[in-house]
């Protein structure tokens, strides 16, 4: 993964907004939040690493009345110890607090509950059992992401959902040990795997798997598998070309310019050609007594001269 590259602009769409969410788990987030609504589920949301805001600017679009938006992220703040300050450094230079903030208010009216600091804060600020949804993107360190996936059991609701960002990437081992160390031995029951992404809960997954697969079969932009594995079944999704779904634009948007309309290639009708002048009358005398022989050579002999 290479580094998103931080703007100074304010965005007019999500799409603007720097950072890693891809259009699959654009698609999975919403569809998990309003299956959450449908089923008259309420919680507070919560998400761990925030970056620009791209994937919070989301989240906050599904809070619900009543209910608490938190974010966790170190921001320009100093590290717990030296490895985490190194991740920070090399991935997360460009990361300040104001950015998140500008990028967030573009699109909402109010900031969620910010907590500047390591996620080992969360436990402290955020009360146990009150959160439907909690997004996983702080650090890759595997200590600091099991404490993250302990701290997630405890804050979230019965059936609520967390997501594992990088839970496979080849840069981040630390994350998948956590993750499915967490599986076996923590409790935690996948619902889904996307390519970057793995969705569960400690709740039962089987409704809202079966739920999800019938919507994911009905699309021909998304690529699935089932498998089992140590007892659990793991749903995997893979965009084929899927485009994110459609996200209000924020109050920056500026429609585009409608592209010029290109002009009618101009056709040269007959009556518009010049005339061809007619023969002199001195040649068509020519013409008509000359016999065809001589005529034949006068022909010749110019072509030639030409």
């Amino acid at each position: 993964m290479t580094n998103a590259q931080a703007t100074d602009k304010h965005p007019g769409e999500l799409a603007d907004v720097p950072g890693w969410f891809p259009p699959l788990d654009q698609v999975l987030f919403t569809w998990f939040l309003e299956q959450q609504k449908k089923q008259g589920m309420s919680g507070d949301l919560l998400e761990l690493g925030v970056y620009m805001g791209k994937s919070a600017i989301l989240l906050g679009h599904h809070l619900q009345e009543g209910e608490k938006f938190t974010v966790c992220d170190l921001f320009e703040g100093e590290a717990p110890d030296g490895a985490n300050k190194a991740e920070s450094q090399k991935s997360y230079a460009s990361l300040t607090q104001q950015a998140f903030e500008r990028n967030y208010l573009s699109f909402h009216d109010t900031l969620p509950t910010v907590i500047a600091g390591p996620s080992s804060l969360v436990s402290e600020k955020v009360a146990p059992d009150t959160c439907r949804f909690i997004h996983i993107d702080a650090s890759h360190l595997y200590e600091h992401v099991y404490g993250d996936i302990g701290a997630a059991h405890d804050i979230l609701r019965p059936d609520g959902i967390v997501v594992l960002d990088d839970f496979r990437s080849e840069h981040t081992p630390g994350v998948s040990v956590a993750a499915w160390e967490a599986v076996l031995n923590r409790g935690l029951r996948p619902i889904c795997l996307s390519t970057q992404k793995l969705y569960g809960t400690w709740g039962d997954p089987e409704p809202l798997q079966e739920e999800l697969l019938a919507m994911l079969r009905q699309r021909s932009d998304c690529g699935l598998s089932v498998q089992q594995a140590a007892g659990h079944r793991l749903v995997r999704a893979r965009s084929k070309g899927m485009k994110p779904p459609a996200f209000p634009p924020s109050r920056h948007y500026v429609e585009p310019a409608p592209a010029p309309v290109p002009a009618p290639k101009a056709t040269e009708s007959r009556a518009a050609r010049p005339a061809r002048p007619a023969p002199s009358r001195a040649r068509r005398l020519a013409k008509d007594l000359l016999p065809p022989v001589v005529t034949r050579a006068v022909r010749r002999a110019r072509a030639n001269r030409s």
